[in-house]
């Protein structure tokens, strides 16, 4: 199985803490650079919703960073509450022998399908 680390620090927080502190910004004013709803830029900060593709391309964007930088926190947060609702994770398959590519359908020279 996998054992549980302390928490991730979720993106919010660090949203907040590093970025919107610093830089003397608040969140309706960070809402109105990405153009986006200030409840989304709240519930972030908050931890109370994920930081989507398109919303780490606009942080990334504005505080000059990558959308990866947003995107591997949230990836983190989501794999520790995923840890800890799987009780029981599957046997790993065993592989018995090698295994080649898929059969081929039974085609004729003009691309289309053979009668059978």
């Amino acid at each position: 199985m996998f054992e549980l680390k302390r928490p991730p620090v979720p993106p919010g927080e660090i949203l907040l803490e590093e970025f919107l502190k610093p830089y003397g910004m608040s969140q309706t004013e960070l809402s109105q650079h990405l153009e986006c709803d200030i409840k989304t830029v709240n519930r972030i900060v908050k931890a109370r919703q994920a930081v989507t593709a398109e919303m780490a391309l606009k942080l990334g964007c504005f505080f000059r960073t990558t959308p990866e930088f947003w995107l591997n926190m949230q990836l983190e947060v989501d794999l520790y509450e995923a840890r800890k609702k799987v009780l029981r994770l599957p046997v790993p398959v065993k592989k018995t022998k090698a295994i080649g590519p898929a059969p081929r359908a039974n085609t004729n020279s003009s691309g289309r399908q053979g009668r059978r």
